[in-house]
C-alpha cells in the first residue's frame, strides 16, 4: 500500500499518531518512580541523569511502538477488522519501510543518550540499555515474537516496571534496593494491566491471527481477575514493600482502580476498552503523584 498523500501538517500529525503519545506515561512514570525512590533515600538528585534517563526511555518505548506498527501489518494482524485506534501502516499514511526506519532513528537516539548515561552507570546500564532496545524489537519481530505468545505481560512487567524503576533508581544513586524491585513490580503490574486489556479486547482478532495471548492461554473470564489483580496488588506493594514512609495516599487511587475493574467486569467489550487503556495507564501515573505526595507530606512534617 502506498503512503497517502497529504499536508506536511497532517504527516507531521500521522507521525505523532504512529508514536502512540498516548502511551509515553507508561515509559515516563516508572521513571519518575525511580527518581522520587533515588530522592528519598538518598537526599540527593541528579537532574541531568534524570533527564537522559526520561528521554532514552521514551525513545525507546516509541520505537517498540513504531516497529510495533510496521510488524503487525506486514504479519496481517492489523486489519480491517481492528478494534483499537488506526495504526499507520495499516491506514497507508505511511509505508512499514518508512515506520521501521523512524522505529530504527528512536532506537538510535535512545543508544546514544544511553551512552551518555554509561558514563555514570557504567556495564550494567550498557547492558540494560541493549537489553531494553533489543526486547523492543523482539517484541513483534523474530521466528518467535513476544506480542504473539503468552509471555508479553511478563515482558512488560520486566521493562516497563523493574528494570526501568531499579535502573533509574541506579543511575541517581550508583546502587540498588530492595524497595527499588519493590517499586518497579509495583508499577509494572499496571503496565502489564494495559496489555492485558489490549490483549482482551483483541480476543477475536488475535487469535485469527495466530497469536497465543496469555488472554487466550487462560480465557477471557479468568483474564478479567487477572487484571483485577494487576491493579490491586500493586496498592499492598506500595504499603508493604519497604518503601520510604509516608505511602498511605497511595490509597487514595484504590477508587480509580475498582471502578476500572468494575467496568471489565459488567461487560465492556471491543472499542468501548480503548479509554480504559488510557486510563489504565493513568491509574499507574496517580499510583506515583500520590507516593510523591506522601514523601513531601513526610517531608514537611519532618521539619515542623
Amino acid at each position: 500500500m502506498l503512503p497517502m498523500t497529504a499536508t506536511p501538517r497532517e504527516q507531521a500529525e500521522r507521525w505523532i499518531a504512529a508514536a502512540r503519545p498516548r502511551t509515553l506515561l507508561l515509559a515516563v512514570t516508572p521513571v519518575l518512580g525511580g527518581v522520587l525512590l533515588a530522592v528519598a533515600d538518598s537526599g540527593r538528585l541528579a537532574p541531568f541523569t534524570a533527564l537522559a534517563t526520561l528521554l532514552a526511555a521514551a525513545g525507546i518505548h516509541i520505537g517498540t511502538n513504531l516497529h510495533n506498527d510496521a510488524a503487525d501489518f506486514e504479519r496481517g494482524t492489523d486489519t480491517a477488522e481492528r478494534l483499537g485506534p488506526a495504526r499507520a501502516s495499516a491506514q497507508g499514511w505511511f509505508t512499514p519501510a518508512q515506520v521501521k526506519r523512524a522505529a530504527h532513528i528512536a532506537f538510535l537516539t535512545s543508544f546514544l543518550l544511553g551512552l551518555l548515561l554509561v558514563l555514570r552507570g557504567g556495564l550494567p546500564i550498557l547492558v540494560l540499555g541493549l537489553a531494553a532496545i533489543t526486547a523492543g524489537y523482539a517484541y513483534t519481530s523474530g521466528p518467535r515474537p513476544i506480542a504473539y505468545g503468552p509471555f508479553g505481560e511478563m515482558f512488560v512487567l520486566s521493562f516497563f516496571g523493574i528494570a526501568a524503576v531499579a535502573g533509574t533508581y541506579y543511575l541517581q544513586t550508583l546502587s540498588l534496593s530492595a524497595g527499588a524491585i519493590s517499586l518497579g513490580i509495583a508499577l509494572g503490574l499496571p503496565a502489564a494491566a494495559v496489555l492485558m486489556l489490549n490483549n482482551y479486547r483483541d480476543f477475536d482478532t488475535d487469535r485469527a491471527a495466530g497469536r497465543r495471548t496469555l488472554c487466550h492461554v487462560i480465557d477471557r473470564p479468568a483474564a478479567r481477575y487477572v487484571y483485577a489483580g494487576l491493579l490491586l496488588l500493586p496498592l499492598l506493594l506500595m504499603l508493604f514493600g519497604g518503601l520510604p514512609k509516608p505511602v498511605w495516599p497511595v490509597l487514595l487511587a484504590l477508587p480509580m482502580a475498582l471502578a476500572l475493574i468494575g467496568r471489565l467486569f459488567s461487560g465492556a467489550q471491543g472499542p468501548a476498552l480503548n479509554p480504559m487503556l488510557g486510563q489504565t495507564a493513568q491509574y499507574q501515573a496517580l499510583i506515583v503523584l500520590l507516593y510523591g505526595v506522601g514523601l513531601l507530606v513526610g517531608a514537611v512534617l519532618a521539619v515542623m
